[in-house]
């Protein structure tokens, strides 16, 4: 008992002294005076996942179609702003991407990033309505672990990176990521519309190869930063590209799962024999009573949508 209550001690300590070298400056910001609301939001994100499916488990799906659309191309609309206020205010305090320390003055483009960086954190916490909406509409198999990890780290994570490094390095994986989410949400979106709009999605592919790329060159970046020793705390650096990994890693084994070649079928060679393991070979690829189509896996964070009709119900 003793032990535990000296690692306690230690850790209240510790995270006292911390709080002496956080950015003054995003200290009175909503969600930034404590962790204690991040982690009240997240640990409710955790009991809807527990307690959601078992109230909608004699209950009939909800039916979110406009809800849905409007969601997916606000969240285009909060990712862009996202993207040309990192990018703007970078650009006009001379950012390098290759190696910029953080400015905790009171520089209009350094709040500027810093407030943008705040954005892209408050959007994080809004991306858990990912998993509300999939819950509600029951669709509880797209709901795997790569989805909730990616949800409940980002943003509980990123509360971290607000409250000690508000720019600087920090803007090159919000700037990246916020690019790639407003792709990833208006393909979503498109998707929501309706089956009219099926043939001009066939990109979707294309979105999880790019997320993979975005977790490579994350690693690359910071790794140039560590090597050339930046001026930026190198805990981040280190922890940034241990969380890269992570990603990597979970998303190849998503990518390899959905994407990878399917085995060629041969012809039987006697027209009786026409049943395999007691399916005929003709209803072979019929998946939910239509014929011919497979249900597809998702783009990102383990949702499961058939190709062109991804989020809908």
């Amino acid at each position: 008992m003793e032990v535990i209550t000296h690692v306690i001690n230690d850790t209240v300590e510790f995270y006292k002294w911390s709080l002496t070298i956080s950015d003054k400056r995003v200290e009175k910001w909503p969600l930034m005076d404590s962790p204690l609301p991040t982690l009240a939001i997240s640990s409710t994100y955790l009991l809807f996942l527990w307690l959601g499916p078992k109230y909608m488990k004699n209950r009939e799906p909800f039916q979110l179609r406009k809800t849905l659309i409007a969601y997916n191309f606000s969240m285009v609309i909060l990712n862009f702003f996202i993207f040309k206020e990192l990018f703007l205010a970078a650009r006009a305090a001379k950012y390098s991407y290759i190696c910029q320390p953080v400015d905790y003055s009171d520089d209009p483009n350094e709040v500027r990033v810093a407030a943008a960086l705040w954005w892209y954190f408050v959007s994080k916490g809004v991306e858990y309505l990912d998993t509300v909406f999939f819950i509600l509409r029951k669709k509880f198999n797209q709901v795997s672990f790569l989805h909730v990890y990616h949800h409940c780290t980002m943003f509980t994570l990123w509360w971290i990176g607000i409250k000690w490094v508000a720019g600087g390095q920090s803007f090159f994986g919000a700037h990246m990521n916020a690019s790639i989410h407003v792709l990833m949400y208006l393909y979503y979106g498109l998707a929501a519309c309706g089956p009219k709009l099926q043939k001009y999605l066939w990109w979707k592919k294309y979105l999880t190869i790019i997320q993979m790329v975005q977790f490579h060159v994350t690693i690359g970046h910071t790794a140039l930063s560590l090597y050339i020793d930046c001026q930026f705390p190198h805990w981040m650096h280190w922890a940034l590209m241990c969380y890269a990994l992570t990603f990597i890693i979970l998303f190849g084994n998503f990518y390899y799962q959905t994407y990878r070649p399917q085995p060629r079928r041969d012809a039987p060679s006697k027209a009786g024999k026409s049943v395999s393991n007691g399916v005929p070979n003709g209803a072979i690829l019929a998946s939910n009573g239509v014929a011919g189509k497979l249900e597809e896996k998702p783009v990102e964070n383990g949702r499961r949508k058939r190709k062109g009709r991804a989020k809908r119900d």
